[in-house]
């Protein structure tokens, strides 16, 4: 069977595996715990921290452990907003392709705090124009959101000219980077706020970051011992916290060269699918994508059944985000990118990991996807 869904998850590495056993069943202890067992727990959170920091280009204290991407998400935009409505900033900034866990975010702060939004326009490779976050800035805009890569169609924005933009109109910027983080550089941004997810990087489900810089006012959302410098009661998840470190660091040790390697098969994959099914239509931008996704709608098909097909043939992929799942409406995303609704739902969203691929399997993939798309065209 050959996975191609690692966009909605991967499998846990052996090294981060290795990193967090000790902290199931050895030092186990609550950190906040004034014991020994306690402290070796405490002390190993805290290395967490600052492993996590280093790589993201903040500080230990910016890093608040959550239970994963969509509690990150939550945080961002609830607790900033939250936060911002004591001053009166009650407008917030966001595109229509975000993931469900910003968009839904913001119909709650819209329906139960009277919070303004404005939705930027995208193009129809699902890029968001630097000009629009200046046009859409207001006196009042408590934050600016936007997903450093769609998880969909693949989509990468030009995040410094996005950030600048947010910046020189005063307002806060948040970026979601749970699909790129281990694919992208993010040390070097000058971001607010960053969301990633551990699952998405060899680590376990169950564990996240929001990393937000100390002079940003945070609302917690969750109450109760104070943990997290006071932003995110609750006990701390320490291995889970080892295990996000480790992959973490290890992603962005390979992240050059496993870029390269796995844009390298992806090209090859989606020029031979482009070329062997007559009907194919890339979705995202054709340049400026992760190197590790490959999305297409399939004209004169439906996209599930496409995927039932496919798994017929040993090859497991997905028709987006994995939240949406079991949805009978057309993806949101390809909608606002301008596709035709009935085009959109034959969407299949194919998504690489870092393992290494035969010299062919770009091909043979791309040959099962048509032998698919034949069974099930009209």
């Amino acid at each position: 069977m050959l996975y191609l869904d690692h966009a909605a998850t991967s499998p846990v590495r052996p090294e981060v595996r290795a990193a967090m056993e000790p902290f199931l069943a050895v030092t186990f202890g609550n950190p906040s715990s004034r014991h020994t067992a306690g402290e070796a727990a405490a002390l190993a959170l805290a290395d967490a921290r600052r492993r996590v920091a280093r790589v993201l280009g903040m500080r230990a204290g910016d890093i608040v452990f959550t239970s994963g991407g969509t509690e990150a998400n939550n945080l961002a935009i609830k607790g900033i907003a939250l936060a911002a409505l004591e001053r009166g900033a009650r407008h917030l900034v966001v595109s229509p392709i975000e993931h469900e866990s910003i968009l839904e975010s913001v119909a709650f702060l819209r329906r139960f705090h009277g919070v303004e939004v404005t939705v930027l326009p995208v193009d129809r490779h699902g890029r968001i124009a630097p000009q629009s976050v200046v046009d859409a800035a207001r006196d009042d805009t408590a934050l600016v959101s936007f997903g450093h890569a769609n998880n969909e169609i693949g989509t990468v924005q030009d995040a410094p000219a996005l950030i600048a933009a947010a910046h020189a109109a005063g307002t806060v910027v948040h970026l979601d980077a749970v699909q790129s983080a281990g694919w992208l550089p993010l040390a070097g941004l000058d971001t607010d706020a960053v969301s990633i997810a551990g699952h998405k990087l060899g680590a376990p489900k169950g564990i996240g970051v929001l990393a937000v810089r100390g002079r940003v006012p945070l609302e917690p959302l969750l109450h109760g011992g104070g943990q997290e410098r006071g932003r995110r009661s609750g006990t701390e998840n320490v291995a889970g916290a080892v295990a996000l470190a480790t992959a973490l660091e290890l992603a962005e040790a390979e992240r050059d060269a496993t870029s390269v390697r796995v844009g390298a098969a992806t090209r090859r994959f989606i020029d031979a699918v482009l070329g062997a099914v007559p009907r194919a239509e890339l979705t995202g931008d054709p340049t400026h994508r992760l190197p590790c996704t490959a999305s297409f709608t399939f004209a004169g098909t439906s996209g599930e059944a496409v995927l039932l097909e496919l798994e017929r043939r040993g090859v497991i992929s997905s028709s987006g985000s994995a939240c949406a799942a079991g949805s009978d409406e057309p993806s949101p995303v390809l909608v606002a990118c301008g596709i035709d609704p009935v085009v959109a739902q034959t969407s299949v969203r194919f998504t690489f990991g870092r393992d290494v691929l035969s010299d062919d399997a770009p091909e043979r993939l791309a040959a099962l996807v048509a032998e698919a798309v034949r069974a099930v065209a009209s």
